[in-house]
């Protein structure tokens, strides 16, 4: 026979999907869908323009910078630094969401600390691209790059980019605060009074959601 559940007793009762998946976490499952969408939106706008073009700027002649080099001409060094500070605080956030299903709160608090500092410094070398690009002239409306084949580039370059990268930081800005307020909380011990770490957990598909969109903003802007 069919389980018939109570009239007085709904599913979303005691926190718990019909999924059986903890009901905020699959909140934060939704959240990210829809924030996949519109991110793919923009990538794909991107795409369309630069495939639908005759020539483009080449990414190695304009990400080919480094601070306190110089004149250096180091192309895609920075921007594979970057992602690799964005890869190691996804590794930290990973060890952090396994302390707290040990209910280790000195793990937790270490990792998150790490993964905060990686968010930081990723941002604040975003910042340093961004400030470099702009000296260079380029910012919404103004692209001073030349395409491959030597004649002036559009400026549908540079908007996508900052568009992209700057919306792509702000979720980084956004995770760091997140994580911040993650770390305080684990650091008072709110969530060993709870029994449990499930902020954690899903602060952590936040991030990686956010370092998995790096990975192809990395791919569509600096290697295409």
């Amino acid at each position: 026979m069919a389980h018939v559940v109570p009239a007085n007793q709904k599913w979303w009762a005691g926190g718990r999907s019909p999924f059986n998946v903890e009901y905020g976490k699959l909140m934060m499952w939704y959240f990210l869908m829809s924030d996949a969408f519109t991110f793919g939106a923009f990538l794909i706008s991107y795409g369309t323009i630069r495939f639908s073009s005759n020539a483009w700027p080449d990414p190695n002649k304009v990400f080919s910078s480094f601070p306190f080099m110089g004149h250096a001409n180091l192309p895609l060094v920075f921007v594979s630094l970057m992602t690799f500070i964005l890869i190691m605080s996804s590794v930290t956030m990973v060890l952090a969401v396994a302390s707290g299903h040990n209910n280790d709160r000195k793990g937790v608090v270490k990792w998150m600390f790490w993964t905060i500092i990686g968010g930081l410094a990723f941002l604040g070398c975003q910042a340093w691209e961004w400030t470099h690009l702009y000296h260079q002239n380029a910012w919404w409306g103004r692209n001073p790059f030349t395409n491959y084949d030597g004649t002036m580039a559009s400026t549908n370059f540079t908007n996508f980019f900052f568009t992209i990268t700057g919306f792509h930081g702000f979720h980084v800005f956004s995770g760091v605060v997140i994580n911040v307020i993650m770390f305080i909380m684990a650091w008072r011990g709110d969530f060993d009074r709870k029994g449990h770490y499930l902020m954690i957990e899903k602060a952590g598909l936040y991030w990686h959601f956010v370092d998995l969109v790096w990975v192809f903003v990395f791919t569509c802007f600096y290697l295409f």
